[in-house]
């Protein structure tokens, strides 16, 4: 850049020289007069002039040259700079989409752990359920064998004796029972029973005795399911009063019997 300055420099003296040498042939006014002095001492010759010229034109060459330099630069350093820019950016969305996948293994791993443990609790739930009312089942039976062991106590009843085996007996007590549990034996159920009856060789007192017994059973056992959760239902009185009317039992002999399944109820708990 100092080259081109002083190259410069020098044209612009051979450009004054020149004027002045155009000028000279005015020496009457003071520019005359002022170049008449300078004459010999600024009077340039051909080969001055042409070396001038070439010197200009070299330098406008070079300014021209170190215009284009000067504009590559900029172009480059913008097509650089461009380039920086991109890469910046692709390197941000690359973080951004590496951040995304990581954050969405993130909650995949989240739900999956969610649902194991989700699933975990409900089985264990499902199990405890289980097996409190496996426990229910077992306390509302026994409640109901020494509820029916202290009627029998208390009334002194015991019952006849009969001529089936105990086996027998207990098998048609359990058909007998299954048949009572609605508190209605159909004309297809009391035509089994009839034959088991027969086939068992269990007498007709026995029979009578052992309806008997089971009526009060399964009428224990919904009075006994009734107040499972401390309060009778609409469904489970509407229930009680079928089995009441179908057993023949008494309001007096309901009123007992729920009296001692209530007291019973409140000393396991």
């Amino acid at each position: 850049m100092a080259d081109l300055e002083e190259q410069r420099r020098k044209v612009e003296e051979l450009k004054k020289k020149i004027l002045l040498q155009k000028q000279k042939g005015g020496s009457g006014t003071p520019l005359g007069i002022f170049e008449q002095e300078q004459k010999n001492e600024v009077s340039p010759t051909p080969a001055e002039l042409s070396d001038h010229k070439k010197a200009e034109e070299d330098v406008q060459r070079k300014v021209e040259e170190a215009r284009v330099q000067a504009q590559q630069l900029i172009e480059a350093k913008a097509k650089s700079e461009e380039e920086e820019r991109r890469k910046a950016e692709e390197e941000v969305r690359k973080k951004a989409e590496q951040a995304k996948i990581q954050a969405q293994h993130l909650a995949e791993e989240q739900r999956k752990k969610f649902e194991e443990e989700t699933r975990r609790q409900a089985a264990e739930a499902a199990k405890k359920r289980e097996q409190d009312a496996k426990k229910k089942e077992e306390d509302e039976r026994q409640l109901a064998a020494e509820l029916e062991k202290k009627r029998r106590i208390e009334e002194g009843k015991k019952p006849p004796p009969g001529t089936a085996s105990p086996i027998s007996m207990q098998a048609y007590a359990q058909a007998l029972k299954q048949a009572l549990t609605d508190g209605v034996i159909s004309k297809d159920e009391a035509v089994l029973l009839e034959t088991l009856r027969k086939s068992l060789g269990i007498a007709q007192h026995e029979h009578d005795a052992l309806e008997q017994e089971i009526q009060l059973e399964v009428y224990l056992e919904a009075i006994v399911e009734g107040w499972r959760d401390g309060a009778i239902t609409p469904e489970d009185s509407e229930k009680l009063d079928l089995l009441r009317d179908k057993f023949k039992i008494s309001a007096e002999e309901h009123l007992r019997l729920e009296k001692q399944v209530r007291q019973e109820i409140l000393k396991q708990r």
